[in-house]
């Protein structure tokens, strides 16, 4: 009987490695078309639809040697994509956009903000309708911003009304341009993304280093949400959106469980085994520093993923905090 068992066993581990082999296979017929593939999301997204066995091909204004990529050169001011890169594409992960925190917000670089994630867009959108594709699917990127830059202790779900300040139009432009795709019939996915954790960029190595040097603390009054997710989940999110046909419209891309600014600097600091002794930075002072750019550091949002949580079946590798900065920061040291 135990030799029954033990061959039992061995028997399900072989048909699970097939059965793996098979998917992967399968996957193959599949290519990923991303913009804004050489980013901090679109990295870690093509490690894993590589692993999964898909094809990934890139949009990018410049022809690049990447392993595993194929890489197509686009223009969007000249409205040209290279032939080959929409007919071979059977999704599309739209994450293409300007940094929304790099720079000063001049009248010139809103503009620049807005323009970078919608005219990609709309030219692939205008792109399809006058060709023949494959594509079955789009995931379109879009913000929590959409609700505002402040929402103070407000619970937002899907529902909740756009807020009116500049990071919130850019949000509403960014999604107005994604629907496009639903136009011509491809069943469309938009993320409203949070801050998205990660120990290769984003705001979680600007917020640690001072903290590993003893001279961290929190912003403003501490009191503000923040509405974050782990880059693995939020690629897991992607990739559930591409594969499932369940996944459309619209969905808040962030944990199940947000925190205030305040517990975030100080589960960082447990993290890292580091005091912190400083105060609060003023707001006052980071508005000096940072004109209206400033109101996306004090200001903050209480998100909910609520559709995630009813009409999918995601299952999250990080939903609470402590854990996502231990997997982040401990690996970033070793």
């Amino acid at each position: 009987m135990l030799c029954n068992k033990f061959y039992g066993l061995k028997s399900s581990i072989v048909i699970d490695r097939i059965l793996s082999e098979i998917c992967k296979k399968l996957h193959m017929t599949k290519t990923v078309l991303i913009t804004g593939g050489t980013g901090m999301i679109g990295r870690r997204l093509t490690e894993l639809l590589l692993e999964k066995g898909f094809k990934v091909s890139y949009l990018s204004r410049q022809k690049e040697n990447i392993a595993g990529v194929k890489v197509y050169r686009w223009d969007i001011s000249k409205k040209y994509i290279e032939d080959g890169a929409l007919e071979t594409a059977d999704y599309i992960v739209s994450l293409a956009g300007a940094g929304i925190a790099d720079e000063r917000w001049t009248e010139k670089r809103k503009k620049e903000i807005i323009e970078s994630r919608t005219k990609g867009i709309e030219l692939i959108a205008n792109e399809l309708q006058s060709r023949a594709y494959n594509v079955k699917a789009c995931v379109c990127a879009s913000g929590i911003g959409f609700y505002g830059a402040d929402t103070g202790n407000e619970h937002l779900d899907e529902e909740a009304v756009s807020g009116t300040d500049f990071i919130a139009h850019v949000s509403r432009q960014w999604e107005k341009s994604s629907e496009l795709f639903e136009n011509i019939r491809i069943r469309t996915t938009i993320l409203r993304i949070g801050v998205v954790l990660s120990e290769k960029g984003g705001a979680l190595p600007k917020i640690a280093a001072p903290i590993r040097f003893g001279a961290g603390s929190a912003i403003g009054s501490g009191k503000q949400w923040l509405s974050w997710i782990h880059l693995d989940d939020l690629c897991g999110m992607i990739i559930a959106a591409i594969e499932n046909e369940k996944w459309k419209g619209i969905y808040n891309a962030v944990s199940p469980n947000p925190v205030t600014n305040s517990d975030f600097t100080r589960q960082i600091a447990k993290v890292l085994n580091r005091p912190l002794l400083l105060p609060n930075v003023p707001s006052f002072v980071l508005k000096m520093a940072l004109g209206e750019l400033a109101d996306l550091v004090i200001g903050g949002n209480y998100v909910l993923n609520q559709r995630i949580l009813d009409k999918t079946d995601f299952q999250y590798k990080f939903d609470t905090l402590f854990p996502a900065l231990t997997n982040l920061l401990k690996e970033s040291t070793r």
